[in-house]
């Protein structure tokens, strides 16, 4: 695969043309914005929900959706500077996950902790090409990011799929995620998708099964072409104190810790630097 310009250009514009200044919206994102609706009003501010359970979680959702626009940019300043630089070279395909939405700065999700690891254990300036984008989905790794992979990466990881569980009906997730598993480059390190357990209520109990499924789709196709998945899903387990961001979607920092020892447990089958 070959590099293109396309690196220089804000990732956050590569999401849907005309939604929310070129970026897709998360489904958390859409509710919540909608729910600010209901908070921010005088008579929000009377009765008190304003500063509610609904108004705390609408306030947290949209503190973290400027956030996406400072943490693509982040990235974009990053990406067009690691290009020029010399050592091992880790590209990341995904989602917000990957920019570490959630966390209090960029390298605080799990790209920047696993990153911090890499160079620790070996001592070697490892750099990271992020292309990921936020709202992202299984289509947009397939059409803007696998094709702006550089030649010869050391590692490629990928994890996505979150977003489509709303965006995308059943059979074509699993049409697009079967497409996607076939087309990483070989060595591509996967991560599967945690599981809402004890967390979201009645909504996350039901999305249990459908989750499992597409990480049992995961780990077969996967498996198929002798690609390492990262078990996020044994990872990012209960208890969940802590492990949020304000819209109670994202890994905090703390969160993505988890999601940082996954892919660390994962990678030493996939690159040889380490």
């Amino acid at each position: 695969m070959h590099q293109t310009s396309a690196v220089s250009h804000p990732s956050w514009k590569l999401g849907l043309p005309g939604v929310n200044g070129g970026r897709r919206r998360s489904p958390v994102e859409v509710v919540a914005t909608a729910a600010t609706y209901v908070t921010r009003n005088p008579v929000a501010s009377l009765s008190g929900l304003r500063v509610g359970p609904l108004g705390r979680w609408a306030d947290g959702v949209i503190a973290l959706r400027e956030d996406c626009v400072t943490f693509a940019d982040h990235w974009d300043a990053h990406n067009r500077r690691v290009l020029t630089e010399n050592g091992p070279l880790w590209v990341v395909l995904g989602d917000s996950t990957a920019q570490g939405l959630g966390a209090p700065g960029p390298m605080g999700g799990y790209v920047g902790q696993v990153l911090a690891e890499l160079r620790q254990r070996t001592g070697q300036r490892w750099r990271v090409l992020n292309l990921s984008l936020s709202g992202g989905l299984i289509r947009d790794v397939l059409g803007n990011q696998l094709p702006r992979i550089p030649a010869a990466p050391d590692l490629v990881t990928c994890g996505i799929g979150a977003n489509d569980i709303l965006y995308s009906a059943p059979a074509k997730l699993f049409a697009d995620l079967r497409t996607l598993i076939g087309a990483v480059p070989d060595g591509a390190v996967l991560l599967d998708l945690p599981l809402p357990t004890g967390i979201w209520g009645v909504i996350g109990r039901a999305s249990v099964p459908y989750v499992t499924r597409i990480n049992q789709t995961i780990h077969q196709a996967a498996g198929a072409r002798g690609l390492t998945v990262a078990e996020v899903s044994a990872h990012f387990l209960p208890p969940w104190t802590g492990k949020f961001a304000g819209d109670c979607f994202h890994p905090s920092q703390d969160g993505y810790r988890d999601w940082a020892q996954a892919l660390l447990a994962a990678i030493p089958a996939a690159a040889p630097a380490l």
